[in-house]
């Protein structure tokens, strides 16, 4: 099945596997859950469609043909494609599960495995796809407000976090203490929070206090 969608669809579960009947079991299970789902034959196959901006997870066979369910996995985090990966496999072996699961793959199950137990690993590799891309979108809205900020703004905002009251700024960069009472109620409304403890969560969240001294 080829797939071609949008930015606005639902998360959906990607199916790799060159065995037809498992690939279509996949798919079953995926379709009577309310899911959609796109199936490929290979994982290069699978490589050409994606589409990074599109949620969901993927349920790679471990062997196949050309590209294994692992190789899928590290060419997926060399390119920077963080989507989350439940590898099923009928000869899975002991270093294979735990390289798969070192590279972060959700989970590893053999062949033939149970529906609730693969629906439950499907469930929570969508769970933790949203997740992250709930993360990504916080910290492209921090990213955002910071960028709206003036020099002296973004000086006063690095002291407020550190917990500076407006007297010790003003006196570290010889101004008064209305100028800073000024910049301070700038960068709160450009920011987009009611409060100090509001703004140290938001840029927190944002990972926007990781550049700070």
């Amino acid at each position: 099945m080829a797939w071609s969608g949008t930015m606005n669809e639902p998360a959906i579960v990607f199916v790799v596997d060159d065995d037809p009947a498992a690939r279509e079991s996949v798919c079953a299970l995926v379709e009577s859950m309310g899911l959609k789902f796109a199936a490929f034959p290979s994982a290069e196959a699978f490589l050409a469609a994606r589409r990074a901006d599109v949620a969901g997870c993927v349920v790679a066979d471990l062997s196949m043909e050309g590209m294994s369910g692992l190789d899928l996995q590290r060419k997926l985090a060399d390119s920077g494609d963080h989507i989350p990966i439940v590898v099923i496999s009928a000869v899975a072996s002991v270093p294979a599960a735990v390289r798969a699961m070192q590279e972060g793959a959700v989970t590893l199950l053999e062949k033939p495995c149970g529906s609730q137990e693969l629906w439950d690993a499907i469930s929570t590799a969508i769970q933790r796809d949203a997740r992250a891309r709930e993360r990504h979108r916080q910290q492209h809205r921090v990213a955002e407000r910071l960028a709206t900020l003036t020099v002296d703004e973004r000086r006063v905002l690095d002291m407020l976090v550190t917990g500076q009251p407006n007297k010790t700024i003003a006196l570290r960069f010889d101004v008064s203490q209305r100028t800073i009472e000024s910049r301070r109620r700038s960068v709160f409304k450009k920011m987009g929070a009611g409060n100090l403890a509001e703004l140290v969560t938001m840029l927190a969240r944002g990972n926007a206090l990781d550049d700070q001294p």
